[in-house]
């Protein structure tokens, strides 16, 4: 009696598909939400308004997702109030200006932001040049961003 061997699907397809299948499981576990979060990228643009104060405003939203819209957004030199508002269901944000990330330091920011409200500040900025801002809470897992600053 010799060996006979069936038809049909190898074993070591079996195997691989096998594999391939545990794979995307694991990486649908991973994965968590469906809804991939947006990248700066994608981000509002928001637009600057002068006021009849002068003022140049500028409202930043931030949410769960450790990004700020817009995530840079250009002025003059001169007056600037920013509006942050929270759109965050769990987390407290802020917006300061990174420390030595600028052609001078901007002191003026909003240093607690609970989830769902809103807060403004206003500074007078006199130097063109990049300034880099962040949420210092989540900074480091990129939640930064760049006010330009152009001459008048």
């Amino acid at each position: 009696m010799g060996s006979t061997s069936s038809p049909g699907i190898p074993r070591r397809a079996v195997l691989i598909g096998g594999l391939a299948g545990l794979g995307t499981l694991a990486l649908a576990a991973c994965g968590g939400d469906s809804k991939a979060p947006e990248s700066s990228d994608d981000a509002p643009q928001g637009d600057v308004t002068v006021q009849p104060d002068g003022a140049q405003e500028i409202t930043v939203v931030v949410r769960d997702d450790y990004v700020f819209y817009p995530s840079a957004f250009t002025v003059t030199t001169g007056l600037v109030r920013i509006t942050v508002t929270s759109e965050a269901e769990q987390m407290v944000h802020n917006l300061v200006f990174t420390p030595g990330a600028g052609p001078v330091e901007i002191d003026e920011g909003i240093s607690i932001l609970p989830a769902g409200t809103t807060d403004t500040f206003e500074f007078t900025v006199e130097r063109p040049g990049d300034y880099g801002f962040e949420c210092s809470f989540h900074a480091a897992l990129g939640q930064i961003g760049t006010m330009t600053v152009t001459a008048v």
